[in-house]
């Protein structure tokens, strides 16, 4: 997997969109996600989309795309993902440059992260800091 040095992360967090392509578009070029693959249905909507930070990904798709996934989304609100970044002051200033809503500014924690919170287009609140804790295999 790109980006992830042949790890193959154990979970995806997944987020449904009315625009998944402005999403991807914003994932991309404002929050410095790389995009592995897009699959579109006939109709142009973004039916399974795979972008890559770091040593993690996250699945994107369409609402109203159909399937199951997609009829158990309809009502599910706004997403919360965490994502860990080297440089929470770089990632933030490419954030602003891009316009996104930032909802905290770069701020220490007291256990030890520095992290900004971000609001995408569709009210998903997307966290970056340097807080990893470590995973027993």
């Amino acid at each position: 997997m790109a980006g992830t040095g042949g790890a193959r992360p154990s979970i995806y967090p997944t987020v449904l969109y009315a625009d998944a392509k402005a999403a991807i578009r914003q994932l991309t070029e404002a929050l410095g996600f790389t995009e592995l693959s897009v699959y579109e249905t006939e109709g142009g909507k973004v039916l399974h989309a795979e972008l890559v930070q770091g040593s993690g990904a996250v699945m994107i798709g369409s609402k109203g795309r159909g399937g199951l996934f997609d009829t158990a989304m309809k009502n599910a609100g706004p997403a919360g993902v965490y994502v860990v970044v080297d440089d929470v002051d770089a990632h933030h200033q490419r954030a602003v440059e891009h316009g996104v809503e930032i909802l905290m500014p770069p701020t220490d924690q007291d256990y030890g992260s520095r992290d900004y919170l971000a609001r995408d287009t569709e009210g998903n609140i997307w966290s970056f800091g340097t807080y990893a804790p470590e995973i027993g295999a």
